[in-house]
């Protein structure tokens, strides 16, 4: 067995999912089989248990799980002592939605690569809802996320921008906005809600705090697809400014003031604080840390 393999077998552990996994680490769903079976073939023992509709780990998966970071961390130590050495080499990987890569990393790449020029920079774009759990996952390096009410003791953030939380409406196919004597009828008119992440709860807390019982007409992942349903008539949403002002489909939408506003986000670069040992890690965030010294901090309606 070699890194590359451990690599894929504690993504897999930790997605359960082949097709993900495949998907995420670049190798085909074949070529992700044969390697969980020759690692399996070498143990001895099945790592997983499958069927059409699960994968769950065995017993003898979660052992290999323990050795498999023991490894990896022995792997990137070795690495870390050698390019600390000389030049820095290597990967490092991001996750961050497709704003982010947009708005934000731009000017940090363009740094990071000219001091760095032999670490390459390897990008996954999702639904920002899941940065946190990505970094946890040791799935990615460093993740952009909006930033929690409570920050875990074993993350570290850099905050590079705030941006105001804002409900959309659709410019074509008004019919959809439900309008009563006193504005939308938030209880009738269908919302088009994220299925989780801090956008959800501060949209949540917004209705409860006014007594409305939102017609939800749709749980989404991802800002992105919020603005595309809202652009096609099916309801009002809420997403940030940011991602909204940034969306291919912002002519096809518009804002809608509310009182009171939603609480904005604060964006910015999360990791855990053993990744920042690492030299590779550690040089990307000191970039990081600069670009958020020459950033206006609001973005948007500045309060």
């Amino acid at each position: 067995m070699n890194i590359r393999e451990l690599k894929l077998f504690r993504h897999l552990s930790h997605s359960l999912h082949f097709g993900k996994t495949s998907r995420e680490c670049h190798i085909t769903p074949s070529g992700l089989t044969r390697t969980i079976q020759r690692l399996e073939g070498e143990i001895g023992q099945p790592l997983f248990q499958r069927d059409n509709r699960s994968v769950q780990l065995t017993a003898a998966g979660f052992t290999f799980c323990s050795y498999c970071d023991e490894t990896i961390e022995r792997w990137n130590d070795l690495q870390n002592h050698l390019t600390g050495q000389t030049s820095l080499k290597g990967e490092i990987s991001l996750y961050c939605s497709v704003t982010a890569v947009l708005s934000i990393l731009p000017t940090i790449f363009r740094r990071f690569k000219n001091e760095h020029p032999e670490v390459r920079i390897r990008i996954e774009t999702g639904d920002a809802a899941e940065a946190q759990q990505k970094i946890n996952a040791k799935e990615a390096d460093i993740s952009i996320i909006a930033l929690p009410d409570k920050q875990p003791e074993n993350l570290k953030f850099i905050e590079f921008l705030q941006t105001p939380l804002i409900f959309i409406l659709p410019n074509q196919f008004t019919e959809a906005i439900i309008v009563g004597e006193e504005g939308i009828d938030w209880q009738k008119t269908p919302i088009i809600m994220p299925n989780r992440g801090l956008s959800r709860q501060r949209t949540d807390k917004w209705f409860a705090e006014k007594n409305i019982h939102p017609n939800i007409y749709s749980q989404v992942a991802g800002n992105e697809a919020i603005i595309a349903m809202v652009s096609m008539g099916c309801g009002a949403g809420v997403v940030p400014q940011l991602v909204m002002e940034k969306s291919p489909l912002a002519s096809q939408v518009t804002v809608t003031e509310v009182y009171p506003r939603l609480t904005p986000f604060s964006v910015g670069a999360c990791v855990t604080t053993k990744k920042l040992k690492e030299p590779i890690v550690d040089a990307f965030w000191q970039v990081a840390s600069l670009y958020r010294q020459n950033m206006p901090l609001s973005y948007g309606w500045g309060n």
